[in-house]
């Protein structure tokens, strides 16, 4: 029996959905790479990427070595790229002894990994990461080729691919992810100057598979969009996506109160009127983000109640004024669909003045999940 009187589901059915709406977009010969980093965007890593190899996804990606090596021990053999690099001789280590692609942008790593792979015999896969205007983690695209060839000096080191990340390919003016692409074709001849096969060379985020066909190369790299996630609010998408995420609470109690009582900390809300007001199981201790107070939704009876009241720590308030028949113990959904009405990742993202990623790890980082196989 489930005690709990919040319910965190995740769909995995939805994911496949989600990518194969990718494989429509790249087509079958571009190799795809599902980003998994930060618990899959608050989805669960381990069962997302399970479920991502038995759909015969080319590699993964992460953000650190320690989720690298969840995987491994959780008996993934896919490829499976460390996207933010290593930092000491000790990764190094691990990072050959267990099959891993780290992305590389430092020559001491490089030499590091490299003798560390030569200890054990291997000759250790790399990506190496080229800025071309996201001013993060990279060489620079211009210095590319005085990288390069240090690099190729390394022989226990098989440069696989170039990579870079685009800053913008979410705006509706391309101009700035054009030149981004331009600069990685540039660094893309240098290293094919060089001799290198590169044969899985990626730019595209989910913006960018999206949005630029120019952009996706060899390999391309959803994330949001593996989980029904938008790049931002308001972007359209060119195929249908599903939600994979749904968060649902009860009402705790429902409250009849008179005109100009205020609700909640701050009295930042105060009823006009008689108002019917459910207090509801979750809050921003749920991972629902306090700034939707007063501006967002929630779902019951299949309809969308206004949030009311500064949203708490395990509780929020809604207006389920002129609603028939709601009792206490009625189901609320916060994020999901409930009869014809959805609210969506993005919506939360839209009423928080923040982005579905945020809205999904929040959600996913602070509630037990239940899985739809």
């Amino acid at each position: 029996m489930n005690n709990m009187p919040n319910q965190l589901k995740i769909d995995l059915p939805a994911l496949l959905h989600n990518l194969n709406q990718v494989r429509r977009l790249v087509g079958q010969e571009t190799k795809i790479m599902g980003v998994v980093k930060s618990d899959a965007y608050g989805h669960g890593m381990l069962p997302v990427s399970r479920k991502l190899e038995e759909a015969g996804i080319d590699c993964l990606g992460v953000a650190h070595l320690y989720e690298a090596l969840e995987l491994r021990k959780a008996g993934t053999r896919l490829p499976i790229v460390i996207l933010c690099g290593i930092l000491t001789r000790d990764e190094s280590r691990e990072v050959a002894e267990n099959d891993l692609t780290p992305v590389v942008f430092d020559l001491s790593i490089a030499e590091a990994l490299d003798q560390e792979s030569a200890k054990l015999g291997k000759r250790t896969p790399i990506h190496l990461k080229v800025d071309t205007g996201m001013g993060r983690l990279g060489i620079p695209y211009e210095e590319v080729g005085q990288f390069i060839g240090r690099i190729a000096a390394l022989k226990s080191l098989n440069v696989q691919a170039l990579t870079s990340h685009l800053s913008s390919a979410d705006e509706n003016k391309g101009d700035f992810t054009k030149t981004q692409i331009n600069n990685f074709k540039k660094a893309v001849d240098t290293g094919i100057s060089f001799g290198l096969d590169l044969p899985f060379n990626n730019l595209a985020n989910s913006a960018g598979i999206m949005g630029y066909k120019d952009a996706r190369f060899n390999m391309v790299r959803p994330g949001i969009m593996l989980y029904g996630g938008l790049p931002s609010p308001e972007y359209k998408s060119p195929v249908p996506l599903k939600p994979a995420m749904h968060f649902k609470g009860r009402v705790m109690q429902i409250r009849d109160l008179p005109d100009k009582t205020p609700v909640s900390y701050g009295r930042t809300y105060y009823t006009e009127g008689r108002r019917r007001i459910a207090v509801l199981s979750a809050g921003y201790g749920d991972g629902l983000p306090r700034a939707m107070s007063n501006r967002g939704d929630v779902l019951v009876k299949g309809r969308k109640a206004p949030i009311v009241g500064t949203i708490c720590m395990n509780l929020t308030m809604c207006d389920i004024t002129g609603f028939e028949d709601i009792k206490t113990g009625e189901e609320v959904v916060f994020l999901g669909s409930q009869g014809q009405e959805a609210i969506t990742g993005d919506d939360i993202g839209r009423w928080a003045g923040t982005i579905s990623y945020e809205v999904f790890c929040s959600i996913g980082g602070r509630n037990i999940k239940d899985y739809l196989l």
